[in-house]
């Protein structure tokens, strides 16, 4: 059975596959209203969200679908005990397909394995997020018509940004791909995903803690708040959280189509005056991730009906 735990899971060919369904049901949604008629996806999700569990409750009735979920973690029976495993062999007999977040990374992993449909990881600890990723790279193309010749600034907390890591492997397979990496020292890319994806795949970098001195170069700046909940130290968070705040100012050199993504939720690292300027993606970031998660659900319920 197909799931989607990794977004290194779906070939270069898949993901523009995926980009060619989202924009037919972008430009013909008429087309896509009833295509999961008769079908149930169940949302599980153990830890808090808001844009990715009603983006994936969303996509799925915009396809005729239906919902069923789970109130949150305190009300299911994990709260009882509950291994990850029998749950998803429980809710393989409600539903046809599940998304799941949950704290731990590699529960996702475990519920596919124990699962008879389709698991889709809505994101698992500061690991991995596969669909907040085919959202970025639908942004991507969508401003740049291309996935390939960029410079990517990455900017924020890169130490346990999951969305930073999913993207990061996800452009490592296109071509002409540079990155340049923004942080305070105590929040870098970890050690694992500089040497096995981007050492690896022979990708350009550069490591900074000065966002002004590289802002001309970016096509692209993906900007992450500094995620208090990732801390085990509070001191340290409070040191750090507002380590990178982008105004209007230090815009002033940056390219005019410059595209300014950021994965959500924002806390005060992007200056509300700058949510008016065309270079601000961040709230079409959030529609493209309907679209995505639309065009996900079809590709992997189709290869499971086969």
């Amino acid at each position: 059975m197909r799931s989607l735990i990794d977004i290194l899971e779906l070939s270069t060919e898949e993901i523009d596959e995926l980009l060619k369904t989202a924009e037919d049901i972008i430009a013909n949604p008429a087309k896509y209203s009833e295509k999961c008629k008769g079908k149930k996806l169940a949302t599980l999700f153990f830890e808090p969200s808001t844009r990715t569990r009603l983006s994936f409750e969303a996509a799925m009735y915009e396809l005729g679908g239906n919902v069923i979920s789970m109130a949150s973690a305190a009300s299911s029976s994990a709260s009882k005990g509950e291994s990850i495993a029998d749950t998803a062999k429980v809710i393989s007999c409600y539903a046809d397909i599940m998304a799941m977040r949950h704290p731990k990374e590699g529960a996702p992993l475990v519920a596919s394995m124990n699962s008879t449909i389709p698991v889709i990881n809505a994101g698992d600890g500061g690991h991995n997020h596969p669909t907040q990723t085919l959202a970025d790279l639908l942004t991507i193309y969508r401003e740049k018509g291309r996935l390939n010749n960029l410079t990517v600034g990455f900017c924020g907390d890169l130490k346990f940004g999951r969305t930073v890591h999913s993207l990061i492997a996800a452009l490592s397979r296109y071509t002409g791909i540079k990155f340049i990496l923004i942080s305070p020292v105590e929040l870098k890319v970890p050690s694992y995903i500089k040497k096995d994806i981007i050492v690896k795949n022979g990708i350009q970098y550069v490591q900074t803690t000065d966002l002004e001195s590289v802002m001309p170069e970016l096509d692209i700046l993906y900007m992450t708040r500094v995620q208090k909940e990732r801390f085990f130290n509070e001191e340290d968070y409070l040191r750090l959280k507002d380590s990178y705040i982008l105004t209007p100012e230090k815009l002033s050199n940056a390219k005019k189509d410059l595209a300014i993504l950021h994965p959500l939720p924002r806390v005060n690292e992007i200056a509300v005056a700058i949510d008016d300027d065309p270079r601000a993606c961040y709230f079409k970031q959030v529609y493209n991730g309907k679209i995505m998660r639309m065009s996900l659900i079809l590709k992997l319920l189709e290869e499971a009906n086969k």
